[in-house]
């Protein structure tokens, strides 16, 4: 049930970025407000997280709800009714299937992965600060444990 050309959604489909996102903006502006440096898709790990905090390890990604697979039971229905069903279906699928993938490597590597929906961040970036912060927190307690034990 598209109610655009072909033209008017390759043209939408075209304009889709996958760095610099408004949400990927906003939740980085925040963190740079407050003090927290990081690193930008940074290539050097799985997944080329959107937001990496490199000393504490921690990644960050923020997903958009469409192209994750938010809700994915109630989202794909409606997308079996849709134009392009089986394209839509298999690539979404394998994007959750990749997250899976990516969190278990990162976290194999030693680092802790958070994921926040896009509409998250836009209607409670305090609230994902405040995850991040905390998540800091813990690495933190974590590495300071780590070097008490070590000696």
């Amino acid at each position: 049930m598209d109610n655009l050309t072909k033209e008017q959604r390759h043209k939408n489909m075209k304009n889709i970025k996958s760095k610099d996102t408004k949400i990927e903006v906003i939740l980085r502006k925040e963190l740079w407000h407050r003090g927290y440096r990081y690193r930008k898709n940074y290539n050097e790990l799985p997944g080329k997280p959107d937001i990496v905090l490199t000393k504490q390890k921690i990644v960050i990604f923020c997903d958009s709800e469409f192209f994750h697979g938010k809700d994915w039971e109630v989202l794909k229905p409606r997308l079996e009714k849709g134009n392009n069903a089986n394209y839509w279906l298999k690539k979404i699928e394998r994007n959750i299937t990749r997250d899976q993938e990516i969190n278990q490597q990162l976290n194999f590597l030693g680092w802790t992965v958070v994921r926040f929906w896009g509409k998250e961040i836009l209607n409670n970036t305090d609230e994902c600060i405040k995850v991040i912060e905390e998540t800091i927190f813990e690495s933190t307690c974590n590495s300071l444990e780590e070097d008490w034990d070590g000696n």
